[in-house]
């Protein structure tokens, strides 16, 4: 009979962790892809990040020490081969949503500007900005 060697984490595979913190623990599941296709919200965890940095080349059933916020521990529960595949379009929805974030940033400084410029010396209107940005 032949003992099964633990099971490694490697990308491409579907992980399962329990993040012990502070105060409570969670469990989460995962696979590791290339950072250019992750989407965490979909399951899918980039190989750069902190937690899959932490447990890549673990075992399942290692404990390791992972200190990011309030974590103390990440315990890897299992670990197995996966068809499972991001979206293609996963690295153009992250880059739309960024562009997005910038110009309601943008936005929000205009308004900020105008607010503290206005008191001081008269109106300035923050449309003006964008409309002058377009053309």
């Amino acid at each position: 009979m032949s003992e099964e060697q633990p099971t490694q984490v490697a990308p491409g595979y579907m992980i399962q962790v329990e993040i012990s913190y502070t105060d409570g623990a969670e469990r989460l599941e995962f696979v590791i892809v290339d950072d250019d296709q992750a989407d965490f919200q979909a399951g899918f965890l980039g190989e750069g990040t902190p937690l899959a940095q932490a447990i890549l080349g673990a075992l399942v059933g290692a404990q390791i020490p992972y200190f990011v916020g309030d974590a103390r521990q990440v315990t890897i529960l299992s670990a197995k081969p996966t068809e499972r595949t991001p979206q293609e379009d996963a690295a153009a929805r992250r880059e739309e949503l960024h562009r997005q974030a910038v110009e309601q940033a943008d936005r929000i400084s205009a308004m900020m500007f105008a607010s503290s410029f206005s008191g001081k010396w008269g109106d300035y209107d923050p449309d003006a900005v964008e409309k002058q940005k377009d053309t």
